[in-house]
């Protein structure tokens, strides 16, 4: 049986023709939304990050102002502790490792060092008379004026206490009587030496006091004698 198409060409033709249009216009759409959410979803990663670098770098700049004042307070420190070491150089005539240095150095052989104390006092006010006449008032103000420097720190004593183990009381009595040689002590006493034993060994543990000596003046010749001396005993300076 012959199927005979009354439909125009025409008319197909254009049917088809919309057909493809439509489909090119659903394909077109579904790539402009495509490329729509690209953009988007780019946008936002965008923001994102720009929001991560804000705060990035604001976080680098409390970094940088947190180091920038740890600086501050490390110089400050250092001028700080550069004063105080002045400072304690003018107030200590003979500086305190020289001092444990010569202390060392008169060590006699067995003898050892268990303590060192320095403590610095005013000098006890001695008792002074009455005046019974001017010439004695303006001879006590002259004494005053001698004793009482413009530097109220130089009126300090520095008094030693020593304490330590020897194998006898000779050790000891050799001791006392080098530290009594010393340029830099003066009045040195014993005050106690008692019997000590460790694992069946008798040993002597003393305890001495000694003052520094007032207007002592150390060269640096002094000074590095006592410190090339040092370096053959126990400690090294």
């Amino acid at each position: 049986m012959i199927n005979i198409n009354f439909v125009p060409d025409d008319y197909v033709q254009s049917n088809e023709s919309r057909r493809t249009n439509l489909i090119y216009l659903v394909l077109f759409a579904v790539v402009m939304t495509a490329l729509g959410g690209s953009f988007t979803a780019i946008k936002i990663r965008q923001r994102a990050c720009d929001a991560n670098e804000k705060l990035v770098n604001a976080r680098m700049a409390e970094i940088q102002e947190t180091i920038k004042k740890f600086e501050e307070l490390q110089t400050k420190r250092r001028e700080m502790m550069k004063t105080a070491l002045t400072t304690a150089e003018l107030l200590e005539p003979v500086p305190r490792s020289i001092l444990l240095a010569s202390l060392t150095n008169n060590l006699p052989p067995g003898v050892s060092l268990l303590e060192l104390n320095l403590i610095q006092k005013k000098p006890k006010q001695s008792v002074t008379v009455a005046p019974t006449s001017k010439y004695h008032a303006a001879q006590n103000n002259a004494q005053v004026q001698n004793i009482a420097p413009d530097n109220p720190e130089k009126l300090l004593e520095t008094h030693i206490n020593i304490g330590g183990m020897a194998p006898s009381d000779l050790q000891v009595a050799a001791y006392i009587e080098q530290l009594s040689n010393s340029s830099l002590l003066d009045n040195v006493a014993l005050i106690e030496s008692k019997e000590y034993k460790i694992d069946k060994n008798t040993f002597r543990q003393f305890k001495l006091t000694a003052m520094l000596r007032k207007n002592v003046h150390l060269t640096k010749e002094d000074v590095e004698r006592i410190r090339r001396k040092a370096k053959d005993t126990v400690w090294n300076f």
